[in-house]
């Protein structure tokens, strides 16, 4: 059985999971699959590659689902008319993260289209909120690529008794079973939006190793800075930093930041190139702390009926003792 909430009432969906637009790795190929599971797809529209976005927004075309497309709000503020090719794909939502929507929310709204905006804070849900936003999501520390540094168990019923119902709130960071979005509904959210757990599916496109270093880290096996901003020359405005995997790179440079600008002419042309090989020793795989509790790739049908399932039943009470913590047994 679905679960029904406002969030998938006001975006026409079966279950409260949305895909986050992790840029490039969000195609319309993992888009579409979510949405043919009855969850909600975001294309990650990212940065705003003209090229890709036309490409990707012409694959949605005829898709029964509804979906959205998202972009980084300060990176779209320098290519603003990369909105109107979103709009014209006629996605149920734009989502816009990192920067006031203001300037955007007309066009998506005279559009017909739902404003789905993510916050770190309550004055940038408050921002949101008057900017007309149809959806808040409410995004903790722990969640992969950038973000601020509120936990998720700190800033989700914070927006969550912000919004006092007037939009539908969901939660991400470090969310990636049906644990995480039964603990974020019994807080008061209305859903879940899911990077990490997407990015380790079939369907995602990324690459086959960054996929499989996902599975194989454990709790503990991510980091929060600037490390991969400075090595790709694209430092992102305060107070948004970035989180990936630990790596060879990460571990050279954390803490020697002054040290890597001083040389950020041959590191950046290193890094370039070990993006280029697909050599992740210094690339970033950019991933959240949910890396733990991902072991498969499977497709991404199957890890929503799966998150739902495992929901459903906790909510319902019938805890199965696999979900347990080790050494843990059913009392």
């Amino acid at each position: 059985m679905p679960l029904r909430t406002p969030l998938t009432e006001r975006l026409g969906i079966d279950h409260p999971i949305l895909l986050a637009p992790m840029d490039v790795i969000a195609d319309a190929r993992l888009v579409r699959a979510v949405g043919d599971a009855g969850g909600f797809g975001i294309l990650g529209g990212g940065y705003g590659n003209r090229a890709w976005l036309m490409q990707e927004t012409a694959k949605l075309d005829g898709l029964r689902a509804p979906f959205g497309i998202g972009f980084i709000t300060w990176s779209l503020a320098k290519k603003p008319d990369l909105l109107d090719i979103a709009l014209a794909a006629k996605p149920t939502a734009v989502m816009l993260s990192f920067g006031d929507p203001k300037r955007f929310a007309p066009a998506i709204k005279q559009a017909g289209a739902r404003l789905i905006c993510q916050v770190q804070d309550e004055a940038m849900a408050e921002q949101a909120l008057a900017a007309g936003a149809d959806v808040l999501i409410a995004q903790g520390t722990e969640a992969g690529g950038h973000g601020a540094s509120r936990t998720t168990l700190d800033i989700v019923p914070a927006i969550v008794d912000l919004a006092a119902g007037r939009v539908p709130v969901a939660a991400a960071g470090g969310l990636a079973d049906g644990r995480g979005l039964a603990a974020m509904l019994t807080l008061g959210a209305d859903g879940v939006l899911l990077g990490t757990r997407f990015y380790a599916s079939q369907e995602a496109a990324g690459a086959d190793e960054a996929k499989r270093r996902i599975c194989a880290a454990r709790s503990g096996e991510t980091v929060r800075g600037i490390i991969f901003d400075l090595s790709r020359n694209n430092v992102w405005p305060a107070p948004f930093t970035g989180r990936c995997l630990v790596n060879d790179h990460a571990r050279r440079w954390t803490g020697r930041e002054v040290e890597l600008l001083q040389q950020i002419e041959r590191v950046s042309a290193d890094y370039v190139k070990a993006r280029t090989e697909g050599n992740f020793d210094v690339a970033a795989v950019i991933a959240g702390e949910a890396v733990g509790l991902i072991h498969d790739i499977p497709p991404a049908s199957e890890i929503v009926m799966r998150i739902v399932s495992e929901a459903e039943q906790i909510l319902q009470g019938r805890r199965n003792s696999s979900w347990l913590p080790r050494n843990s047994t059913e009392q």
